[in-house]
């Protein structure tokens, strides 16, 4: 097979970049699997059930939408419906919006910039098997005898040729990957930054529907 034949011919970086190709092919599908699924959260929706719920004074049902979902902006939204239930200040749930937020953006952001590093590996082995490819060509043709020549020639310039067309098959993909992924991901920390603004928001003016004030309003009362 011709696969086969060329993955022979090309040398041994040939092997290297099909372990890169591979790693990329794997991170990428696991990170698309995190991003468009398990991460995956319609923000309008969510915030509508929760704004539902607060009208109502039904802290606990917002904690049930929050816990029907694993997506980092339920997460986040939940350590703030605790701090409230707890009768937090306005700047306690404000902290623990951004701590929460610091603690989800990691897992969204997790291996993708590997996929650019491998990318850039990729295009370089290539261009290394080039160079050792035209490099044992040409030496070859030096010390070889005039009736095989040639075939020492046609032979170190197509492993020359077949590493820089298998770097670039591997690193085409992973660019690709890098950049559709890392915009997902930026587009998750928008919406984590966005629906917390507007629910810390939402919280603040609407207190009284359930019940429970602001620590230090509630100590000034009682004094």
């Amino acid at each position: 097979m011709f696969i086969i034949e060329s993955m022979q011919n090309g040398g041994p970086l040939m092997w290297i970049i099909l372990a890169l190709l591979i790693t990329i092919s794997v991170l990428s599908a696991e990170r698309v699997r995190a991003l468009y699924f398990k991460m995956n959260l319609n923000k309008e929706h969510f915030f509508k059930s929760l704004t539902s719920y607060l009208l109502k004074g039904d802290l606990e049902g917002m904690l049930l939408v929050c816990d029907q979902n694993e997506a980092p902006l339920s997460k986040v939204i939940k350590s703030c419906l605790i701090r409230v239930m707890n009768n937090g200040t306005d700047q306690e749930i404000q902290a623990s919006l951004d701590e929460a937020a610091m603690v989800e953006t990691p897992a969204i952001e997790k291996n993708i910039g590997f996929l650019a590093v491998f990318g850039n590996l990729s295009t370089l082995c290539g261009l290394l098997g080039t160079v050792t490819g035209l490099i044992t060509a040409f030496k070859g043709v030096a010390d070889a005898d005039p009736s095989t020549k040639a075939a020492m020639l046609t032979k170190g310039i197509s492993e020359a040729m077949l590493t820089t067309a298998f770097g670039l098959i591997a690193a085409i993909p992973a660019v690709f990957s890098y950049a559709f992924l890392q915009s997902r991901a930026q587009r998750l920390i928008d919406d984590i930054n966005e629906i917390s603004i507007r629910t810390l928001n939402f919280i603040v003016a609407n207190r009284e529907r359930f019940g429970v004030e602001e620590a230090g309003d509630a100590e000034g009362e009682a004094a």
